[in-house]
């Protein structure tokens, strides 16, 4: 915990005496998150399939959350970390081929729903207990606009996962609401990172271009980004830490969307 940084936050942000576990924690948007949560007071667990040479996490546990026997593992970990007040399933991300449905075969479909649904579902299950016997807690989904603006060419699978999982995470938080619990989806557009660099260079290979205008094919697929840039994940870890926080008490079962006015208004 960083004493100097948490004091720095209001009461109703600071996260202080807090314990969370952020999945997917060991870089990019999870990294984030992690040093986010951190600054505000809690401590933090983070799991993920790499170890880094640093992080803000106070321990890191080195887990395949694809693994079938993930779930219970993580479960055990945290228990033995002296539980969880809030939990973070930042897990998620596409390696599709290009080329519209047809290109996807049944192991990419099995994919892209085990890591961006399932394993979220099956974390949910084993560490919900630890919550419900406190009576309290936050959880929070990090879905993706794409659940709303599917992209047929390198991301279908990613993106039904993403909607199966904003449906799914509505459906938990009316069941856990009344349980103390919250539940909630934070959705980005896109955003800076290795992910959608690769996400473009994989829509360019599929037509014959390379990177850089498979970024502006990524862009122009979204319809326009008003602000024109993706998020850097900084940006979108404030907003996960406001949801976390007692000063969003009242939102339950809702969808955050960080996308700089990318989906549009109807």
């Amino acid at each position: 915990m960083n004493e100097s940084t948490a004091v720095l936050y209001p009461p109703s942000l600071s996260l202080a005496g807090r314990r969370a576990v952020v999945i997917g924690g060991t870089k990019g948007l999870g990294a984030a998150v992690v040093s986010r949560l951190t600054d505000a007071g809690a401590h933090v667990l983070a799991i993920g399939r790499s170890t880094p040479e640093h992080s803000a996490a106070d321990r890191l546990i080195r887990v395949d959350v694809t693994d079938a026997d993930a779930a219970e593992v993580i479960a055990e970990a945290v228990q033995a970390d002296g539980g969880l007040d809030i939990l973070v399933q930042v897990t998620g991300g596409s390696t599709s081929p290009g080329g519209g449905h047809a290109a996807m075969r049944d192991a990419d479909w099995d994919a892209e729903l085990a890591l961006n649904l399932l394993a979220a579902v099956r974390i949910d299950r084993a560490l919900s207990p630890q919550l419900l016997e406190k009576g309290k807690g936050v959880i929070v989904h990090v879905g993706s606009i794409q659940g709303r603006m599917p992209l047929f060419d390198g991301t279908l699978g990613y993106a039904a996962a993403k909607a199966a999982l904003r449906a799914y995470s509505k459906g938990l938080a009316n069941e856990l609401a009344p349980k103390g619990i919250r539940v909630n989806t934070v959705s980005p557009g896109g955003i800076q990172s290795a992910s959608s660099n690769g996400l473009a260079e994989r829509i360019g290979e599929a037509h014959g271009v390379g990177e850089e205008e498979g970024m502006k094919m990524l862009m122009d697929s979204l319809g326009g980004i008003p602000d024109g840039r993706f998020a850097p994940a900084a940006e979108i870890a404030d907003v996960i830490g406001f949801v976390v926080s007692d000063a969003a008490a009242s939102i339950v079962g809702d969808e955050i969307t960080v996308d700089g006015g990318t989906v549009k208004t109807t």
